[in-house]
């Protein structure tokens, strides 16, 4: 391992913890360039404790910035977490109000972290149906990022995917209609133009949280070749260690995008003998 992830990570992780053992796995040449995270399990985290649901949507914000803070340092250009679904406005209005409360708070907290850490903030979603409180901060924060050159952290807010893909097929619908566009030549990259990801790469390490095998409508358009790695560890409880541990197995796998892999040459030598 590169000497510099060590450096970057001095006087943050311990001589001889199970964080640097972790930490002198990872190949910083290999990295992930973009990490997208379903942060789940707050609730069950709370409920374990028998403590309000709100309670855990707290103890996620520790996690965020732990987990941000490590992708900064380790170099990690793009980093997309799952905040808010469109499907959570289902929940009960009181815990709905806490959390747009802790997001208002979380941004007002760490802005001087992200700037310190060089981090770009942006968000991706329907932010209309935000409160204009939770609106404020987030172009507050953009404003004071934008000239960041590290990590770009993406939030995900009032976001679906079906619904990106329903508006993207929208778009390039009425272009086809106004006679703008012929539907035969429409590409994969005209569709990802459209998407509220544009300008980002798609994910190449999807981490999920809780223990759950789903991808709960997050960026169904741009996981279609991302690895998939779920952890048993309940948001509020991961940390650097646990992301270590999701690029370390990223990095034992073989991405193939549908392809076979060639037989390596002795392989062919020993059939062509038998």
């Amino acid at each position: 391992m590169s000497n510099n992830l060590l450096k970057e990570f001095e006087n943050v992780i311990a001589s001889g913890s199970k964080d640097e053992f972790l930490l002198r796995q990872i190949d910083p040449d290999k990295l992930p360039a973009h990490i997208a995270i379903i942060m789940d399990g707050n609730g069950r985290w709370a409920s374990r404790r028998n403590q309000p649901r709100v309670a855990g949507h707290r103890a996620g914000a520790a996690a965020v910035r732990a987990t941000v803070e490590a992708a900064a340092r380790l170099g990690i250009p793009y980093l997309t977490l799952y905040a808010f679904s469109t499907e959570n406005w289902k929940r009960p209005r009181l815990e709905v109000e806490a959390l747009m409360g802790l997001l208002r708070e979380f941004l007002r907290k760490e802005i001087r972290s992200l700037k310190e850490n060089n981090i770009r903030f942006r968000t991706i979603g329907r932010e209309q149906r935000l409160e204009s409180t939770v609106t404020r901060e987030i172009e507050h924060a953009r404003r004071e990022t934008e000239s960041n050159t590290g990590t770009v952290l993406t939030v995900a807010l009032n976001y679906s995917g079906r619904s990106e893909i329903i508006q993207a097929c929208r778009e390039l619908a009425a272009e086809c209609a106004a006679g703008g566009r012929d539907p035969a030549e429409i590409t994969e990259y005209d569709f990802e133009r459209r998407l509220f990801t544009e300008g980002l790469p798609d994910p190449d390490l999807l981490i999920r949280t809780s223990g759950e095998m789903r991808v709960s409508n997050f960026l169904l358009w741009q996981i279609a070749y991302s690895e998939i790695y779920v952890t048993e560890t309940l948001w509020p409880d991961f940390r650097q260690l646990n992301l270590f541990e999701a690029i370390i197995e990223f990095q034992k796998r073989e991405r193939r995008y549908g392809a076979v892999k060639p037989a390596h040459k002795s392989s062919l030598v020993a059939a062509n003998m038998k």
